[in-house]
């Protein structure tokens, strides 16, 4: 964090609790030829597994020198941070829900945010900056007002029904989110198929094995774990499985 400065992912409890840490990982899907992209606590995540990942933390999707990311922007104007240091968290775990579906519901939105805790600010203003991106009609679940004309009444006051309430917030000053104007995935993590077909091809030069090999012995195991690179080992698997009929036994294992 420190040597790269990038110091927004924080680490809260360490035990993937508090969601203070929650980065974004993107992975290339060969077979549908899609990215997936899904939240993760940093701190239980080892960095081998990381490997032919994308990792997006919060200073990747926008800041105060060039631009804030909607995201960023609508939880900063609701007034959802207090201390900040969930804020990242929140951030990330809403982010990478758009990414996956640019027009969320309110169960999303609460799922999506499960994760993550906040200790002084509470999640109502959170909730309400968030469900601004959220398309269906009455999602706030109070008549479309999600923060707007609504103000907070000290205990023991009566409400005196005015209607030129304070705004908490004004929707109208949001960038509105434009999916196509998101963060591209790295090119050079794209498996194509042509590398692929050249890994098939060396990996049935090397697999001699006659039909009544038996399936599964440790020898053959090693030399598959040996050849292939780690991020093509499960997409070469599920190749050979079509490829060589014959020997499914032990490609299946």
């Amino acid at each position: 964090r420190a040597s790269v400065r990038l110091t927004g992912t924080k680490y809260g409890c360490g035990g993937g609790g508090c969601g203070a840490c929650t980065v974004m990982v993107s992975r290339y899907q060969p077979r549908t030829k899609t990215i997936l992209h899904f939240a993760a606590t940093a701190c239980l995540v080892p960095i081998c597994q990381l490997h032919g990942a994308a990792v997006t933390t919060v200073e990747g999707i926008g800041n105060t020198k060039t631009r804030l990311h909607p995201v960023q922007e609508r939880i900063a104007k609701a007034n959802g941070s207090q201390c900040g240091f969930c804020t990242p968290g929140m951030v990330m775990s809403m982010y990478t829900l758009l990414r996956n579906k640019p027009w969320p519901s309110m169960e999303d939105i609460k799922e999506a945010l499960a994760g993550n805790l906040c200790r002084c600010t509470g999640y109502r203003p959170i909730i309400d900056g968030y469900r601004t991106f959220c398309q269906e009609a009455n999602c706030c679940q109070l008549n479309g007002n999600c923060g707007v004309n609504r103000e907070s009444i000290p205990n023991g006051e009566e409400h005196n029904g005015s209607q030129d309430e304070p705004q908490l917030f004004d929707q109208g000053e949001f960038q509105p989110l434009d999916p196509t104007q998101e963060l591209i995935f790295p090119p050079e993590l794209i498996v194509s198929e042509p590398i692929l077909s050249q890994v098939y091809d060396t990996l049935l030069d090397e697999l001699v094995l006659p039909p009544s090999a038996p399936g599964g012995k440790v020898q053959f195991r090693r030399v598959l774990t040996l050849t292939l690179f780690f991020k093509f080992y499960l997409e070469i698997l599920h190749k050979l499985k079509h490829m060589v009929s014959s020997y499914s036994s032990l490609l299946l294992y």
